[in-house]
């Protein structure tokens, strides 16, 4: 079914009045028989039991339960984020559900407010306009969307404020605005008023209210709602042990547990009341309450005192969920690549400059960094009596260009994973533009800081001040910085930062011996067995690019000082046979870093995508290494 985007009309009051969003067809969600288990050692556990159940288009719907009864087990396995343990059947509008299909149309707000920082919420809806709604609309009908939907939220008094700035109902009243921008027929929610206090979680409900009588199907995950926040929903789904223990409306809570000689004290919370219930506070009757609603089958509650505003769902809906035809949800992402790279190198580039206290921070550690190794290796460029100390100093330069660089990225990236997990999970973007937008935002950054160490460094210690050996020298350098940054992401792609931070310097520490591995021994032959470890050392080639750069030939004899009296390596061809380097070539070395960088980015790339959407290869990795991990655990 192709997709219009044109005007909606503006109806009753409770109508999310949206203008120039695409029409989607409402799409009603059923499950039947769903069970869902995790892998707990040798057993499996069971965590959900033959659930039954049915959300509606254009009705607020809450799933209850008590702590561990599975409903954000639930809530993940209908959303689509967890598939793997899951078991039976989900439909949408009486079809058995296309996952990949549903994925494109519904989107899934998770309890963590991630949102990206620095930018301002205005900022924040107009790219996310950008990414959801291609080119479709211009920029004036994309403001008019945006500023629709911040009005329907109330988040007008924070257009401006960055979203660190914001208070925690308008974080969460952000998070839901920037998944209305290109309207889904259906919303997830965990846990939306975890935080909020009961003004704001009202508040918040009552927005979502709206947003379901525009016609969508909105699902939340709750814990204990008040009795206020409890009477607003449509529809609610109690879980406990895994199994339904009621479906129907809020209005119908009451009556249902009477039915079953278990009522509700007058001055009561009917929401507290039967997740006590359910969770055995009053006695064993949770397999009376599965039997009375047959496990989530028995519909006989879903309509009880429900008064739906036939006003508040669009002519259209009500046609379309009439009819009941959806035989396709299928559409690609509204923006291209090239558009989807452009909004996020600008969104990337915004939050680099606006993140000021981080630039002073990495300006003043290169100049700290440059004056400490300047200062130890001052003047000894030409200097045949430290010509080896100037071989320090081509390892220090290595050395700065591997932690200046891969430290931040250890200790930032693994927070922004999580952020592209969730904008990819709900389709703002693919991974390729991403990729690209990132190393195209980053790398101007790390070249200037590192051009800003060399200025500092290079005339301090008196190297060669030939235009084609500083070329070269300040080519090695970047290379090996853009390596190590690209190692970083390779590291915290996959791990958190506490174990990035581990990791990140313990995989270095080989690499660091590997590559200064038989420097002084001449011609000595080296066993092939470490030979070949040292290849795998991208520092050893940036080592030997810059020996090359500055003792390759043609470079004439060191100056020996009058006060000493002899300078065993004056000759720089001689120095370079003693250190192992005799048959070294730059643009061997140069090549190879090249490879490097590029295996380096394409390991990130992989490992990232994997961290998003494994495929069924490294799916059974992580199986085998669980298998291992428990056969080890086990015999201890």
């Amino acid at each position: 079914m192709e997709t219009t985007i044109t005007p909606l009309r503006a109806t009753s009051l409770g109508r999310a009045h949206l203008s120039y969003l695409p029409q989607r067809p409402p799409v009603n969600l059923s499950f039947q028989d769903l069970s869902y288990s995790v892998s707990n050692g040798k057993a499996s556990k069971l965590i959900l039991r033959g659930l039954n159940g049915e959300f509606h288009s254009g009705q607020l719907t809450a799933i209850l339960g008590p702590s561990g009864a599975g409903k954000s087990t639930l809530l993940n396995v209908l959303a689509g984020y967890r598939v793997d343990g899951a078991s039976g059947m989900i439909c949408t509008n009486g079809e058995a559900r296309d996952l990949a299909s549903f994925r494109k149309l519904s989107r899934y707000i998770m309890q963590e407010d991630l949102l990206q920082p620095l930018i301002t919420v205005q900022e924040a809806m107009l790219m996310a306009a950008d990414l959801k709604l291609g080119n479709k609309l211009n920029k004036e009908k994309k403001a008019v969307v945006v500023d629709e939907i911040i009005d329907l939220l109330r988040l007008g008094k924070a257009r401006h404020t960055t979203s660190e700035r914001l208070s925690g109902g308008e974080k969460k009243r952000l998070s839901i605005a920037l998944e209305l921008v290109n309207n889904p027929p259906v919303v997830f929610l965990d846990e939306p008023t975890t935080g909020l206090d009961d003004v704001a979680s009202s508040t918040c409900l009552s927005l979502l209210k709206r947003v379901a009588r525009g016609g969508r199907t909105v699902v939340c995950s709750l814990h204990t709602p008040s009795a206020r926040l409890f009477s607003v929903f449509d529809h609610v789904y109690v879980v406990a042990e895994g199994r339904c223990a009621y479906q129907g409306t809020s209005a119908g809570v009451v009556p249902f547990l009477r039915e079953l000689n278990l009522p509700c004290p007058t001055t009561y919370n009917p929401a507290d009341f039967i997740i006590e219930v359910s969770s055995g506070e009053y006695g064993s009757h949770l397999d009376r309450m599965v039997a009375a609603v047959e496990n989530g089958r028995c519909q006989r509650w879903r309509d009880y005192g429900l008064e739906m505003e036939n006003s508040g769902c669009g002519e259209l809906d009500i046609e379309q969920l009439n009819s009941g035809v959806i035989s396709s949800h299928t559409y690609e992402y509204e923006s291209s690549g090239y558009e989807q790279f452009s909004v996020l190198v600008k969104r990337m580039a915004l939050q680099t400059f606006r993140n000021a206290g981080y630039l002073r921070l990495r300006f003043g550690l290169h100049v700290f960094i440059g004056v400490i190794v300047g200062a130890l290796f001052s003047k000894m460029g030409y200097d045949a009596s430290k010509t080896l100390f100037n071989f320090g100093f081509c390892f220090a330069c290595v050395m700065a260009m591997l932690y200046t660089t891969m430290m931040p990225v250890l200790l930032a990236f693994p927070s922004e994973v999580m952020l592209i997990k969730r904008e990819y999970f709900n389709r703002w973007y693919g991974l390729k533009p991403y990729f690209a937008a990132m190393l195209v935002s980053r790398t101007p950054a790390t070249i200037f800081f590192a051009l800003l160490y060399l200025v500092i460094v290079y005339p301090w210690t008196e190297q060669p001040m030939e235009p084609k050996r500083i070329v070269m020298f300040v080519t090695i350098c970047i290379l090996v910085a853009l390596i190590s940054e690209s190692l970083g992401t390779v590291i915290s792609s996959t791990l958190s930062v506490v174990n990035s931070m581990f990791v990140g310097p313990v995989v270095t520490v080989p690499l660091m011996l590997l590559s200064v591995y038989g420097i002084g021994n001449g011609d000595d032959p080296i066993p092939i067995v470490w030979r070949l470890a040292r290849a795998c050392s991208y520092m050893r080639y940036g080592l030997e690019g810059l020996i090359a750069a500055v003792y390759g030939p043609p470079r004439a004899n060191l100056i020996c000082p009058d006060e000493v009296a002899y300078c065993e390596n004056r000759n720089v061809k001689h120095f370079v046979k003693t250190m192992g380097m005799a048959g070294v070539s730059y643009w061997v070395d140069l090549g190879v870093l090249c490879g490097m960088l590029l295996a380096t980015n394409l390991a990130a790339y992989y490992l990232l995508r994997q961290r998003l959407s494994p495929n069924y290869a490294f799916r059974a990795v992580k199986v085998i290494g669980q298998f291992i991990k428990t056969k080890i655990s086990g015999s201890h």
